[in-house]
């Protein structure tokens, strides 16, 4: 039996086969008792579309290649999930790509995605190299998700409000009588915004002279590296606000050998509330990035550049907040 094709859609629908392929495309201005009649078609018959014979007829091949600075970083699930259910309502598909393996491999994998004619391209978090965005910005409507690099005339910028989440954190170790607060800075612009805005709360609040600033690498083994030369400081710290979550499992990590409990002995904040934040036996306070919200974001702006791709670019930021759990306190004797 042969696969059923849009004719048959139409035919049992009642409808014109342009009508189906409207509905197909997701397209406004048809009738809500017509959308319903083919998409009723559509699920009885089985009726999947062509998608190759699609592509040549609309000169686009529904398709986003998003580019991850690392997929092994647990923060991006969430901001994927948030990016592919609005991708998805529009009738495209994501093809992922690693920056991480791209490194490896010494590959550009952004031109690979223009070879492919992708219809958008969205960079998910900070790139090694912002610059390969260039390029790529110049052949396809291009946005960023949760980063703040490269500023592209024509670069859409979707994030979380850097400055406002390291805020929050650090508020709320000084509010629990902390004086004594280190910071394990980050990369790039983020990991810049995060580090400034945590040494201008430290000194609207006068503890300039007690606030120290060890950089890491966002990853749980630069976490730890940078927790242990912290803790061999005097006077040590008695807590770390940690630029992500993985660095802060990293600081847990520290804490631990050194024999410190945490949060009597040391308390610990995140950012970016991951699942990792979110194990019972890690249990971390962190700043919630609305990653969903960001992925969901951006996938508008995308669309709303492919329909519009001359226009101007954007920064939307998303309102961050902070989701306390067990790993902060008051400090010892506090």
């Amino acid at each position: 039996m042969s696969a059923p094709t849009i004719r048959d859609v139409a035919a049992r629908a009642g409808v014109s086969k342009s009508l189906v392929s409207l509905v197909l495309r997701g397209a406004d201005g048809v009738r809500a008792d017509k959308r319903r009649a083919v998409l009723a078609a559509v699920e009885e018959l089985g009726y999947r579309p062509n998608a190759a014979a699609r592509s040549l007829s609309e000169r686009r091949t529904r398709t986003v290649g998003v580019l991850l600075n690392d997929m092994r970083n647990p923060w991006f699930v969430e901001l994927l999930d948030g990016l592919n259910r609005r991708l998805y309502d529009a009738g495209l598909r994501m093809l992922l790509a690693d920056g991480h393996l791209n490194r490896r491999l010494g590959e550009d994998l952004t031109h690979t995605f223009t070879e492919l004619h992708v219809d958008g391209l969205i960079a998910v978090g900070t790139l090694h190299d912002p610059g390969v965005l260039r390029t790529a910005a110049d052949r396809v409507p291009t946005v960023v998700a949760g980063a703040r690099e490269p500023v592209l005339p024509s670069v859409d910028i979707v994030a979380n409000d850097d400055e406002l989440g390291a805020r929050l954190a650090t508020e709320h170790l000084i509010g629990l009588g902390h004086r004594h607060i280190a910071h394990i800075a980050g990369q790039g612009a983020v990991g810049e915004l995060r580090r400034r805005s945590f040494e201008t709360t430290m000194r609207a609040h006068g503890l300039a002279g007690s606030a120290t600033v060890e950089q890491g690498d966002l990853t749980e083994e630069g976490g730890y590296r940078a927790t242990v030369r912290l803790l061999s400081r005097v006077p040590r710290p008695t807590a770390v606000f940690a630029v992500n979550d993985m660095t802060c499992v990293g600081a847990l990590s520290a804490a631990e050998e050194t024999g410190l409990t945490v949060p009597r002995d040391l308390s610990l904040v995140g950012y970016d509330n991951t699942y990792l934040s979110r194990l019972r036996h890690l249990w971390l306070t962190t700043v919630d990035n609305a990653s969903e919200e960001v992925g969901r974001r951006a996938a508008e702006r995308l669309l709303g550049r492919i329909a519009e791709p001359g226009r101007g670019a954007e920064v939307d930021l998303v309102t961050p907040f902070l989701e306390v759990r067990g790993s902060t306190g008051a400090p010892w004797g506090g």
